[in-house]
């Protein structure tokens, strides 16, 4: 059965930081790739980075820059560093691997906010 647990979430000022992590189990997580996707309040969940079996990157473009994403597959973990936070990216960040499915962590809140 696969899982993936999210963490790290929190409330930041702007121009802060946070380090998100997303945890797998049940899958041999070195074979496939991570994405991070956000929702909003009121807004449709959208893709923000993916990191591929090789360590490859992609960035939606009002992230690039600002957050970086890193994978430990002794760990099963990936990181999605979040720097220079603006009030907008505040949003519940999903991490999500696709296989035969698509399969959703539950979740972490990130709030930016003075």
């Amino acid at each position: 059965q696969v899982q993936l647990v999210e963490s790290g979430g929190g409330l930041v000022q702007p121009g802060g930081s946070l380090r998100l992590s997303c945890t797998a189990s049940g899958i041999i997580f070195s074979f496939y790739t991570v994405s991070w996707y956000r929702q909003a309040a009121g807004k449709e969940r959208e893709l923000v980075a993916d990191i591929t079996s090789l360590g490859r990157t992609n960035y939606v473009d009002s992230v690039k820059g600002r957050f970086t994403l890193s994978r430990d597959n002794a760990k099963s973990t990936v990181y999605l560093q979040l720097n220079s936070l603006k009030t907008e990216d505040t949003a519940v960040y999903y991490c999500a691997i696709r296989i035969s499915t698509t399969y959703w962590g539950q979740g972490t809140q990130v709030t930016v906010s003075s």
